[in-house]
């Protein structure tokens, strides 16, 4: 949708080069094909006005807009022009005021023009239907609505364009709903032409149908989409629709049967489908096929492919297994952020010196989403390893980033409470020893007594 405007601004330029066509200068062509034409013309356009708007449009061809402006404006006079002459001059006005991108001047012009009691139809189709589009891009879209609407009465076989044109400006007043009827009604013409059906149409109705969560109608376009301009985001969008109706098991049903019979060959083939097993909350096959088909050479041995296998085997609750590929994965990542993941999964099994190993790593590598957190791991890592102060300068670097100052401080006095609390095992100790050490002389003072 943020193209919007630039199609819009394009469409303009076509339109509006049409309306000069149908203005003063394509009245003079004509005449010279048309001699009751020329009579009619000659009469509503005098010889004079013909001329200073040629000298206009002679301006404009050089981008003079700004004399093309001011000779424009002084010839324009109601007073002084017949209403034909005047939809003529304002016809070039408007045109000027598109160029120079004053597009409140080029709409106010227009709505002059369409006011003259007189305008020709054809004139006053083709100048409504730009007001339309010049309202879209202004982000009036109230008022575009209105005018196309408009257009539509004065229209009798429209072109699938303008249909999509409404559709497009309901989507932008958020009325999904009110899509639906325009798109399919363009749709419906095009093929009537024998046009084709566009792509992007069928994205903005499965756009729609999607803001109703009619996923029905979603998962129909999407099997449309997949027929006609087969993309993998069209296979994620269709898994969307099926996870929506309950029905997740019917893609991943279709690939896995390819896959059981052969059908699946190239790698990225099995990486899909091994997201698609994510997708379906079975990670354990997903982390099954990924290792066979990386062992086997099939699935390309690199940070990507290596990181879904270590995330598989992770959500398989399986991390010992995963710190392999996290380890393959580190060794060809430029950054740290592997290293961290490969520290965390350290730390969830237990492993406390590798862990701080790789948290290591991940710092020095650098180019972290999340500094802070690698640091709160390490502290941990190095706290399981009784290595105190060293945990709590890991912790106070943590604490530099707001959102782990809560965090890392808790850690902090956790620390400082374990210190505390063995010194106070220590000092208990050592009070034991001393009292055993006055039990064991009394009794023997007794005894030689």
């Amino acid at each position: 949708m943020n193209t919007d405007r630039g199609i819009l601004l394009k469409l303009c330029v076509l339109l509006l080069a049409g309306l000069l066509a149908s203005g003063g200068a394509a009245a003079q062509t004509r005449a010279s094909k048309d001699d009751d034409t020329k009579t009619k013309q000659a009469q509503a356009v005098s010889k004079e006005v013909y001329e200073r708007i040629q000298k206009a449009q002679e301006m404009v061809d050089e981008e003079n807009y700004t004399a093309a402006l001011k000779t424009l404006n002084s010839l324009y006079n109601p007073d002084k022009l017949t209403e034909y002459e005047q939809a003529n001059v304002l016809n070039y006005l408007g045109f000027v005021h598109y160029n120079m991108e004053n597009m409140p001047q080029a709409i106010s012009t227009y709505n002059k023009l369409l006011a003259i009691p007189s305008l020709e139809p054809q004139m006053a189709k083709q100048t409504t239907f730009t007001m339309a589009q010049l309202l879209t891009v202004e982000e009036r879209y109230r008022e575009a609505l209105t005018t196309i609407d408009k257009w539509f009465v004065l229209e009798t076989n429209p072109a699938p364009q303008p249909f999509i044109l409404k559709a497009q400006v309901h989507y932008h007043l958020n009325e999904y709903k009110a899509m639906v009827q325009p798109i399919e009604n363009a749709m419906q013409v095009a093929r009537a032409r024998d046009m084709p059906v566009k792509e992007d149409w069928w994205g903005l109705l499965n756009f729609a149908y999607f803001q109703q969560e009619n996923y029905t109608k979603v998962r129909d376009i999407q099997k449309i989409l997949l027929e006609t301009w087969p993309k993998k985001s069209y296979w994620l969008s269709l898994a969307g629709a099926f996870t929506e109706l309950g029905q997740d098991e019917k893609l991943i049903y279709a690939y896995d049967a390819a896959f059981t019979q052969g059908m699946l060959e190239k790698g990225t083939e099995f990486v899909t489908m091994a997201q698609l097993y994510l997708q379906a909350e079975v990670p354990y096959k997903a982390a099954k096929l990924l290792q066979e088909k990386i062992d086997a050479g099939i699935v390309v041995k690199n940070e990507k492919n290596y990181r879904l296998l270590s995330q598989s085997w992770m959500l398989a609750m399986e991390d010992s297994k995963a710190i392999p590929a996290l380890k393959s994965a580190a060794a060809l990542a430029k950054n740290g952020e592997v290293d961290a993941r490969l520290a965390n999964t350290y730390l969830n099994v237990g492993e406390y010196g590798d862990c701080v190993t790789a948290a290591s790593t991940a710092i020095r590598k650098g180019g972290l989403k999340s500094p802070d957190n690698i640091r709160i791991s390490l502290g941990m890592c190095l706290y399981n390893l009784r290595r105190y102060n060293e945990s709590k300068t890991a912790f106070r670097e943590a604490a530099k980033t707001p959102r782990s100052q809560r965090t890392s401080g808790q850690w902090i006095r956790v620390i400082d409470a374990e210190i505390e609390r063995n010194r106070q095992i220590r000092l208990a100790e050592e009070a034991a020893r001393k009292k055993r050490k006055e039990i064991d002389e009394r009794r023997a003072n007794s005894s030689r007594a």
